[in-house]
């Protein structure tokens, strides 16, 4: 049995949970865990590739490359706590992860989620101070500054993961084992839970609102401030070099944060729609492998480094 009585009174306790992932047929089985070990490989190689391009070459050693070295960095975590599990599943017909297992990859996974938004929103920061106030760029975005917004993203990440998971850790699961998801996420685990989970609704929401709207509104603070410094630019060429600095991280921002921003403003609600799984896939799969792609085809430096890297092996 997966429940277990405790102290004689009727509450249980769920040892392990069942994934129920997305249902197949046998014949679509394989070409699914098929693309998604592509898709997991692909990901974790480009953002590798992204990583060492920009440790070996010295042109990109800047507060702009070492973020999105970060970010790199970030997300082969970010896609290494779900995508492994999800491809074990798709073949296996034991679904079963364990409650403690849950809750790791739960914890792990809201870490990663909420370090990005603050991680996005420091390079809009970059951004901004880069071409509103290029005489100061390199007094202001100091290594140890630099360093010291890295280490507080992933602070940030981390305390707001374990406040989250000491509420819905404490939540009883009674009759219910089954999380209609592919991961442990915290919109199931709150519609599962048979104790009163308006306590741990509150706290989720309280600190995705935080997480979600500071982030948010710093980099549309700092955008705004882009646009309006950069309309005042004479030459269209200098207008244009200013903007294509910006492009890709606006296209990392807005991918990312459109295909989180509703499944995590209100996650209970959220999970009552159908569309939330596939929703998940967009910023789970989809988006974690469009990033390094977008930064590569939009940014004529990253694009440099590489055909000089290349160049250089052969």
């Amino acid at each position: 049995s997966s429940f277990y009585r405790m102290g004689g009174r009727n509450e249980t306790k769920v040892m392990y949970f069942i994934l129920l992932g997305f249902p197949t047929t046998a014949e679509l089985q394989l070409l699914l865990f098929s693309t998604l070990l592509l898709v997991y490989l692909l990901t974790v190689l480009e953002n590798l590739l992204i990583i060492l391009i920009i440790r070996n070459n010295h042109s990109l050693h800047k507060p702009m490359y070492f973020f999105l070295g970060n970010l790199s960095f970030l997300e082969i975590w970010y896609v290494s706590v779900i995508e492994p599990k999800m491809l074990v599943d798709v073949l296996s017909h034991d679904k079963c992860i364990s409650f403690q297992g849950c809750m790791t990859q739960l914890y792990f996974f809201v870490t990663f989620v909420c370090t990005e938004y603050i991680l996005l929103a420091v390079m809009a920061y970059d951004r901004f101070v880069a071409i509103c106030k290029p005489l100061r760029y390199p007094l202001i975005m100091s290594h140890k500054f630099c360093a010291q917004l890295i280490a507080g993203c992933w602070m940030c990440g981390l305390i707001t993961s374990s406040t989250k998971l000491s509420f819905i850790a404490r939540l009883s699961y009674c009759d219910v084992d089954k999380i209609n998801h592919y991961f442990c996420d915290i919109s199931p685990l709150l519609n599962i839970s048979c104790s009163d989970s308006s306590l741990a609704e509150l706290v989720d929401f309280t600190l995705a609102l935080m997480v979600i709207m500071v982030p948010l509104c710093t980099v549309v603070a700092s955008y705004i401030c882009i646009i309006f410094t950069v309309l005042k630019i004479p030459s269209s060429q200098g207008r244009q070099k200013a903007f294509s600095t910006c492009s890709s991280h606006l296209t990392v921002v807005i991918l990312f944060y459109s295909t989180t921003l509703f499944t995590y403003a209100h996650p209970k609600l959220m999970y009552t729609y159908r569309a939330n799984k596939l929703v998940s896939v967009l910023y789970t799969v989809v988006v974690p492998l469009l990033n390094p792609l977008i930064y590569c085809l939009r940014n004529k430096e990253v694009r440099f480094a590489m055909r000089k890297a290349f160049t250089c092996r052969r």
